[in-house]
C-alpha cells in the first residue's frame, strides 16, 4: 500500500519536471536566433519528456500491479471472513433450542447472515483499505507539499476537511433512507412470499384484486423511498465536485500569485491540481467510512447477541449408545415460558421395547408438547424423562434423533425431489441402487408408491415450496415414508394420518405393522381410528392424563374415549369410511 502511494505521487513530480522544462526552454529559444542550436534544444527536451513519458507509463503499470495485490489481500480477506462468519451464524443456528426461533422472526435471522453479515465485511475490505489508504497518502502527498510551497499547501487544502464533514453528513441521511427501503424491501418480499406460498386460500377468496391493490400500496410506498434516496444522491456529486472544484480554483490563483512573486514555477501548479485530485475521493471516502463503521459496530452487536448465546438444550455424553425403545415420563410438567401456558401436568405413563402406546386429545391438550419432550427440543419444567432407564439429558442429542423416526404435524417437505425428500434420513455414502431400493420400499409401505409413479416424472418430479405441488394425504405419507426409511428404533407419528381417509390409514397402519416389531412406536391423534390398535392408550385433557388403558377397558369404562368414539363412528358411519 505504501509503495502504491509512491507510484501516485511520483507522475506528479514528473509532471511538474516535464512543465518547467517546457517553460525554461520556451524562455531559453524565444531569443535565439541561430535556428541550428534552437533545433538542438527542442531535440533534447523533447528527448527528455518521451523520457519522463515512458517513466510515468512504468510507474502506473507498477503501480497498478502493486493496487491488485493490495486488494487481493484485503477485500479477498474480507471475503474470506464473510465465508467464515457465515457458515459460523448458520452453525450457530443449527445449535440453538426451539425456544430461540418462537422468539425471532425469519425476516430478523435472515437479515443477520445476509445484510448484517455484509456490512461487516465492507468495514473489514473496503473501509479498512481505504482508512489505511488515506492515511499513507495524506502524510506523504503532504511532506511533498509542504516542502514544495507551504502557504499554496494550506490553501489548497482548507475545502478538503469541509467536504469530508459535508460528506459524513450526506452519508447519514443515505444510510438512514437505505434501511428505510431495505426495510420495506422486507416488507414487501415477505408481503410476495405470503401471498404465493396461500396462492390457494387467496384464490378460493377471490382476493386477487384486494391482494393486488395492497401489493400496489406497499410497492408505492418502496418507491416513495427509493426517490428520497435518489434526491438525496443527487446532492452527493454535484457538492463533491463543487468542494472540489474550489480546491483546484485555489491552487490556481493562489499559485498563480506565487509563481508571479518567485517562489513558485507554472510545473508547482500542474503539481498540486494532481495532487488534489489525489486527496480527493480519499478525503471524501472519510465520511464513507465512517458511516460503514457505524454501521458495522451495530451489526456486529447484533451479531454478537445470538453468537454468544448457549443452546438451553445441552447435549450428553458422546457415547454411541444404541436405542432399546423404553421410554418412561415421571411426573412430567412443562410450562412455555414465552406465554406461561401450562401444557402438560404430572403426566406419568411408561412404554416398553417393541409396545405400542397412543396418545389422545383434542386441540390443545398437550399432544404434541409430549413429542417434543421425547425428541429433546425441550427440557422438562418438572420431572423426569427416562430412555431405556436413564435421563435423556444424559443422552448425545444426535445420536438419540438418529434413533428416532419423527412426522411432524406440520408436514415440512422440502424443495427437493420426491426422492431426496423420502432419502433425506439416509446417510449420503450409502450406494444409489441401495438407496433407490429403500426409497420405492419405504414409499409402498407408506401407501404412496402409485400416487408417485403416476407422475410424469416419478421419484425426480420436484417439489414445489413446502411441497405445494402435493396434496395434503400425500405430504403426510411421504412424510411418514422419510421416517420410516431409516428403520428407527422407536416411530413418533404427532397426528400425522389427520389429512387422509380412514381406508388409506388403515392401509397405512397395516402396512407399518410389519416395521413395527420389535419397535417401539407412539402415536399422537385425535382420531380413535388411529390409536385403537395400539397396546396401550392415554387420553389428554387440558395437559392432565384423564383415562388409560387398551382400547376395550377405555371402552368399558364409558368415559371420554368411549363418547369420542361413539362420536367419530357415527359420522365415519355417515360417509361410509369406518373402518
Amino acid at each position: 500500500m505504501i509503495a502504491q502511494n509512491f507510484g501516485a505521487i511520483y507522475p506528479a513530480r514528473v509532471v511538474q519536471e516535464s512543465l518547467d522544462e517546457v517553460v525554461m526552454v520556451i524562455e531559453q529559444t524565444k531569443n535565439l536566433s541561430d535556428p541550428i542550436e534552437k533545433s538542438r534544444i527542442i531535440e533534447t527536451v523533447t528527448h527528455q519528456i518521451f523520457i519522463f513519458f515512458l517513466t510515468i507509463i512504468g510507474v502506473a503499470l507498477a503501480r497498478g500491479l502493486l493496487m491488485f495485490l493490495m486488494r487481493q489481500t484485503i477485500i479477498v480477506m474480507s471475503r474470506r471472513i464473510e465465508f467464515d462468519l457465515k457458515n459460523e451464524i448458520f452453525n450457530q443456528y443449527q445449535r440453538l433450542s426451539m425456544s430461540f426461533y418462537r422468539r425471532n422472526n425469519t425476516g430478523d435471522l435472515m437479515n443477520r447472515i445476509s445484510e448484517d453479515v455484509s456490512r461487516v465485511r465492507m468495514y473489514l475490505g473496503p473501509a479498512v483499505m481505504y482508512t489505511i489508504n488515506l492515511f499513507i497518502l495524506f502524510v506523504l502527498v503532504m511532506i511533498t507539499m509542504l516542502s514544495v510551497n507551504v502557504k499554496l499547501t494550506l490553501f489548497v487544502l482548507a475545502p478538503l476537511p469541509l467536504l469530508s464533514v459535508s460528506i459524513y453528513f450526506v452519508s447519514n441521511i443515505m444510510n438512514k433512507r437505505s434501511e428505510e427501503i431495505q426495510e420495506q424491501q422486507s416488507h414487501l418480499s415477505t408481503f410476495v412470499q405470503e401471498a404465493f406460498s396461500g396462492i390457494r386460500i387467496l384464490k378460493s377468496f377471490v382476493k386477487e384484486k384486494t391482494t393486488s391493490k395492497r401489493f400496489e400500496d406497499e410497492s408505492e410506498n418502496y418507491k416513495e423511498r427509493n426517490m428520497k434516496l435518489v434526491r438525496v444522491n443527487s446532492m452527493f456529486f454535484p457538492l463533491m465536485l463543487l468542494l472540489v472544484g474550489l480546491s483546484t480554483l485555489l491552487t490556481v490563483f493562489i499559485g498563480g500569485q506565487e509563481v508571479i512573486a518567485g517562489r513558485a514555477t507554472p510545473g508547482n501548479i500542474a503539481e498540486f491540481i494532481i495532487y488534489v485530485n489525489l486527496l480527493t475521493w480519499p478525503v471524501a471516502s472519510l465520511g464513507w467510512v465512517t458511516s460503514i463503521i457505524q454501521r458495522a459496530a451495530a451489526s456486529q452487536e447484533r451479531i454478537n447477541e445470538f453468537l454468544h448465546l448457549e443452546p438451553e438444550i445441552i447435549s450428553g455424553d458422546n457415547s454411541e449408545s444404541v436405542l432399546e425403545g423404553d421410554i418412561e415420563f415421571k411426573n412430567v410438567s412443562f410450562t412455555y415460558k414465552d406465554s406461561g401456558i401450562k401444557a402438560i401436568e404430572d403426566v406419568s405413563f411408561s412404554l416398553r421395547k417393541g409396545a405400542s402406546i397412543a396418545i389422545l386429545g383434542r386441540t390443545g391438550s398437550g399432544k404434541s408438547t409430549l413429542a417434543n419432550l421425547i425428541l429433546r427440543m425441550m427440557d422438562p419444567g418438572s420431572g423426569e424423562v427416562l430412555v431405556d432407564n436413564k435421563s435423556i439429558q444424559s443422552w448425545n442429542l444426535a445420536n438419540l434423533r438418529k434413533q428416532i423416526g419423527f412426522v411432524p404435524q406440520d408436514m415440512f417437505l422440502f424443495s427437493d425431489t420426491i426422492e431426496n425428500n423420502i432419502a433425506f434420513g439416509l446417510s449420503d455414502s450409502i450406494p444409489d441402487k441401495e438407496r433407490n431400493e429403500k426409497v420405492e420400499s419405504a414409499a409402498r409401505e407408506a401407501v404412496i408408491y402409485d400416487n408417485i409413479i403416476e407422475f410424469p416424472k416419478g421419484f425426480q418430479t420436484q417439489l414445489g415450496e413446502r411441497g405445494i405441488t402435493l396434496s395434503g394425504g400425500q405430504k403426510q405419507r411421504v412424510s411418514i415414508a422419510r421416517a420410516i426409511i431409516k428403520k428407527p428404533a422407536l416411530l413418533l407419528f404427532d397426528d400425522c394420518l389427520s389429512a387422509v381417509d380412514t381406508r388409506t390409514e388403515e392401509k397405512i397402519l397395516t402396512n407399518l405393522k410389519e416395521l413395527m416389531k420389535d419397535r417401539s412406536s407412539i402415536f399422537i391423534s385425535h382420531r380413535v381410528s388411529t390409536v385403537k390398535h395400539a397396546d396401550q392408550i392415554i387420553v389428554l385433557d387440558h395437559g392432565r392424563i384423564i383415562e388409560q388403558g387398551t382400547h376395550q377397558s377405555l371402552m368399558n369404562l364409558k368415559g371420554v374415549y368411549a363418547e369420542l368414539y361413539e362420536k367419530q363412528l357415527l359420522e365415519e358411519e355417515k360417509t361410509g369410511n369406518f373402518s
